[in-house]
């Protein structure tokens, strides 16, 4: 018979490795987490997003993780926040600093915290095979819906921003479960809504992406939009200002982040701000050794520089000439994506005359799926493509 450890020692441990709070739930179906993701994913709110979309009913049952599942282990690792400081750039128009143009990048991969979060939940897992129990480490995984599984565990509520709001930490948490065999009989009463009447991530969100409590409309959220196929939309490139990965704001915004304590343990820091010239003269294989850590549609590094044209665009850079020639550069790129997008970011900036008839004839030679064209004809150039 397997000998059950005591659950404040395995606190310990997690916290010893590096977690900042555990909890346990069993392995029932998430039912209303189902109901809700297959709900929005009939009202098409999914954005194509495919992860716990993907197979709703999988994502839900942690008893299918694997056979003879009893219990799960949830853990969270706090990151910091952005200071108020790179909020205020986040914000605006422009992400011109001293050097140049630069872009945002949210603050769960301004350090590897999701690397520090597999380190704790192995350590929780090596833990309780030493008790002779099966232990699988779930994070960052369309098995089982973290949110949801953190939710039943008793370490917060779901807000109306979507996120996991822990009522010490806040939502700036990474979350990552141990299942296993073993019985736990530790699992906490569900805690109920903390959000009350607030509505201020429903009010500010750039895009107005959170209408309903607990809904996202992902057609309409940044940070998905940074991450989708296909172009940027058209009609929220303005609205995403200088952030090239990720978005922030409902959670800054939210006043239970106000009170929200640090995480007393730093991962190694990477880049919060992008030299938006530098991205875009760096070859794939430079961009994918820099940023793969990034979640990259299909791993083509031509949408990081579809991001990076966006935020050009707004930067309001107009007079600088290293702008001007990476646009003239991008504007060549043998790849469409690439290519509409300098286009919008050319014309944005004021600088027409870098597409001229012979510009527009080559710009469009390729064009198979039609980006160029569909963004040459969106601002009449194909009408009148004479420069001026």
């Amino acid at each position: 018979m397997v000998q059950v450890p005591n659950f404040e020692d395995i606190k310990l441990v997690a916290k010893n490795a590096g977690l900042d709070d555990l909890s346990v739930a069993g392995v029932e179906p998430l039912t209303e987490a189902r109901i809700a993701i297959e709900d929005r994913k009939n009202r098409g709110l999914h954005a194509g997003m495919h992860f716990t979309y993907g197979n709703p009913e999988r994502a839900t049952d942690p008893s299918q993780l694997f056979e003879g599942a009893r219990s799960v282990l949830v853990a969270l690792r706090s990151y910091k926040a952005p200071s108020v400081g790179h909020f205020e750039v986040w914000n605006a128009e422009t992400g011109v600093a001293g050097g140049g143009p630069e872009g945002l990048v949210a603050s769960y991969v301004c350090s590897d915290e999701y690397g520090m979060l597999r380190q704790g939940l192995r350590a929780v897992a090596s833990y309780l095979e030493s008790f002779g129990a099966r232990a699988e480490v779930v994070m960052d995984d369309n098995r089982l819906a973290d949110r949801a599984i953190a939710a039943k565990a008793g370490l917060g509520w779901l807000g109306r921003n979507t996120m996991l709001l822990h009522p010490e930490l806040g939502s700036w948490t990474v979350i990552g479960s141990v299942v296993t065999d073993m019985s736990l009989n530790e699992e906490p009463e569900k805690l109920s809504d903390g959000c009350g009447t607030c509505r201020r991530c429903s009010v500010d969100c750039p895009t107005g992406a959170i209408d309903e409590f607990g809904v996202l409309d992902a057609n309409r959220c940044l940070a998905w939009l940074l991450q989708a196929k296909g172009i940027f939309p058209r009609q929220y490139r303005a609205a995403l200002g200088s952030r090239l990965y990720g978005c922030d704001d409902c959670q800054v915004l939210c006043p239970v982040n106000d009170t929200a304590i640090d995480g007393a343990r730093t991962a190694v820091p990477r880049e919060s701000t992008v030299d938006i010239i530098a991205l875009l003269d760096s070859s794939d294989e430079e961009l994918m050794d820099q940023y793969g850590h990034w979640y990259i549609p299909r791993r083509r590094p031509e949408y990081l520089r579809r991001n990076a044209l966006v935020v050009l665009g707004n930067s309001q850079s107009e007079d600088d000439p290293e702008v001007e020639r990476v646009l003239a550069n991008c504007l060549a790129s043998p790849q469409p994506l690439v290519r509409s997008h300098a286009i919008w970011a050319a014309l944005r900036l004021g600088m027409r005359y870098l597409i001229g008839p012979d510009e527009v004839t080559s710009m469009t030679e390729g064009d198979e799926d039609g980006l160029v064209r569909a963004e040459l004809d969106e601002w009449g150039i194909l009408a009148d493509p004479v420069s001026s």
